[in-house]
């Protein structure tokens, strides 16, 4: 029964069929947060919140299933206006005003009663890249509050700067990044 849930909630769905049910992230409790190592010294953060999503399952075909995810690349928090500043500037992002992440899922493979590999195309800054996350089913239950059904799951993935084109100041700045995803989402209506 675990292994369904957790299906369910990987299954997100611009390929909806007939059986899916779909659910949409609760932006208010998802949250994106990634580390990188600063020159040696310290382990430094950042943070994407706010952000949007779907989620469908086909009870049927679970393999059918998929998640979307988009959120813009200026939304980023990284708790110093300056480093935000110089993450949007051309020596990473150059960001401009609609500039967006993606994440598509293109497969899921369940690995054991809670937990599975969902892999997909990460798209930032104009590079589009395969990853795999490493995912973890938490609780599908009716919200106590919403008294709908409800999804949550966390996920980690380690990411390369350079593979996206964001590179600069490595190795002294680390190339890798750790990523952790914690999201809800809600049956949709």
């Amino acid at each position: 029964m675990k292994t369904l849930a957790l299906a369910t909630a990987f299954a997100l769905a611009s390929t909806a069929s007939f059986a899916a049910d779909s659910y949409t992230l609760d932006a208010s409790h998802s949250q994106v947060v990634f580390n990188y190592n600063h020159l040696g010294f310290s382990t430094t953060y950042g943070m994407f919140s706010g952000f949007e999503g779907e989620i469908s399952f086909d009870e049927a075909d679970p393999a059918a299933s998929s998640v979307t995810v988009s959120m813009p690349v200026k939304s980023m928090l990284t708790g110093w206006e300056k480093r935000t500043g110089h993450f949007m500037s051309p020596d990473f992002f150059g960001a401009e005003d609609g500039d967006m992440v993606t994440f598509t899922s293109t497969g899921i493979e369940v690995t054991g009663d809670a937990t599975a590999k969902i892999t997909g195309d990460l798209s930032m800054n104009d590079v589009t890249k395969s990853v795999v996350l490493d995912a973890k089913l938490n609780k599908s239950d009716t919200h106590p509050m919403a008294g709908k059904p409800w999804l949550g799951f966390d996920a980690t993935t380690t990411l390369l700067r350079s593979d996206f084109g964001l590179g600069a100041f490595a190795p002294a700045v680390s190339d890798e990044v750790q990523v952790m995803i914690s999201i809800e989402a809600q049956k949709a209506e």
